[in-house]
């Protein structure tokens, strides 16, 4: 029996109707920015595995620290421990923002999770009454009851609206009421890889200081060089008061997740009342594994030149889409560093029936593309080559054909 049958008999799949999908990719090694499936058969990943590859699948640096810190020490409870990887780690995020403090969790909706409840008791043990958050349309932020309440995308939360709590739509104003204004700085990724103006970001920005309140940026999908920069509030010249992060982190590696806050917020739980305390956590907080190959992952960047990379990817594949804004079934073109994405004229939005088409035709193409509806977009580990992203940019024009 194939890999892809004995899945099919166990295996639940994330956003996936069974009753309708084909059979999934059945992967069995990573090489660079290549997938190779039982039959041998290679995909080019052009959508670093949901977001999260930077350097490539097996980069031999990031297998070499994993190794080596498996062999010291696998794991330890972080609760009144500590070790040298997440130390060091915390050392260099609180460098990259500017930011005080790091707590660990292990994916994005838990980091932005942790963010809400860091923001909501902030105000509690400060003796105010800010218990509200706004948010962006077409934002979203994750999976988790919280992470959901705050996203804007209304088809992922739609069977889970008796358990979310309110959250406002972001009108140009902000009340004294608010706790948070959460935001995907500058390209909102599963909303349709919606792009911001840096102006815009400011603004929110600018509003939370006159008012005081937090604002929290979700850097989950935009850290580690998608858009150029190290953060996409870079673009902005803007500095979180909470910053969460994931995906990227480890390169890819693991499940790993961190959200840093400011010494403002930190302060705010230090006290002689043991109520302040954040009581929040998770069992594998501030893994070895994960810190270790998250500082690894930095040390790349820190020697090759990752973000000019980047930044030349996002490059070549714009001006390889650039004419396709002339099409008559295109709507836009847009990007953000490595991160592009066309947006065809069709009815049904995330629901689009030309998704699974383009996603289907890719894959006899060699190309891993996953639309996000009627949006095509590519976001490439940022070690492809240049023939690499050619080649991406002519499966997706090829791919526009067919609609």
């Amino acid at each position: 029996m194939s890999l892809a049958d004995r899945d099919r008999q166990v295996v639940w799949h994330p956003y996936t109707q069974a009753h309708s999908e084909p059979p999934p990719l059945p992967i069995v090694a990573g090489e660079g920015a290549w997938l190779i499936a039982e039959d041998g058969t290679r995909y080019l990943d052009a959508v670093s595995s949901w977001w999260t590859n930077i350097h490539g699948h097996a980069h031999p640096r990031l297998v070499r620290a994993l190794s080596d810190q498996a062999g010291r020490l696998e794991h330890v409870i972080f609760a009144g421990a500590t070790h040298e990887p997440a130390v060091a780690l915390a050392e260099r995020l609180t460098e990259l923002t500017g930011l005080a403090r790091v707590f660990y969790s292990d994916n994005g909706s838990t980091a932005v999770e942790t963010a809400l409840k860091m923001a909501y008791q902030y105000w509690a043990n400060r003796g105010e009454r800010r218990t509200r958050f706004l948010i962006l349309e077409h934002g979203y932020h994750g999976d988790t009851v919280g992470a959901m309440s705050v996203s804007g995308l209304p088809l992922f939360r739609g069977a889970f609206g008796d358990l979310l709590f309110d959250a406002a739509l972001y009108d140009g104003e902000i009340g004294a009421d608010i706790a948070a204004v959460i935001v995907e700085p500058m390209v909102q990724g599963a909303g349709g890889m919606r792009v911001q103006a840096p102006e815009f970001l400011k603004a929110i920005e600018q509003q939370c200081r006159e008012t005081g309140t937090l604002l929290i940026a979700d850097e989950v999908m935009t850290g580690f060089g998608r858009t150029g920069r190290m953060f996409a509030c870079e673009h902005a010249s803007v500095r979180a008061d909470i910053v969460c992060m994931s995906k990227g982190i480890t390169g890819g590696f693991l499940p790993f997740a961190a959200t840093v806050a400011s010494q403002a917020v930190y302060d705010a739980f230090e006290s002689d009342d043991a109520a302040h305390t954040f009581f929040h956590g998770h069992s594998y907080t501030g893994n070895p594994l994960g810190c270790a190959v998250a500082l690894e992952s930095l040390a790349i960047f820190d020697e090759d030149d990752v973000l000019g990379r980047a930044r030349a990817i996002g490059t070549r594949l714009a001006d390889a889409l650039a004419p396709l804004r002339d099409h008559p079934r295109i709507s836009d073109v847009r990007g953000l560093g490595a991160i592009q994405a066309i947006e065809i004229e069709a009815e049904g939005g995330y629901l689009a029936e030309v998704g699974p088409l383009l996603r289907r035709e890719s894959l006899r193409r060699g190309v891993l593309l996953r639309p996000l509806g009627n949006v095509l977009y590519a976001m490439p580990p940022l070690c492809v080559t240049d023939e690499e992203v050619d080649r991406i940019a002519d499966v997706m024009r090829e791919l526009i054909e067919l609609v």
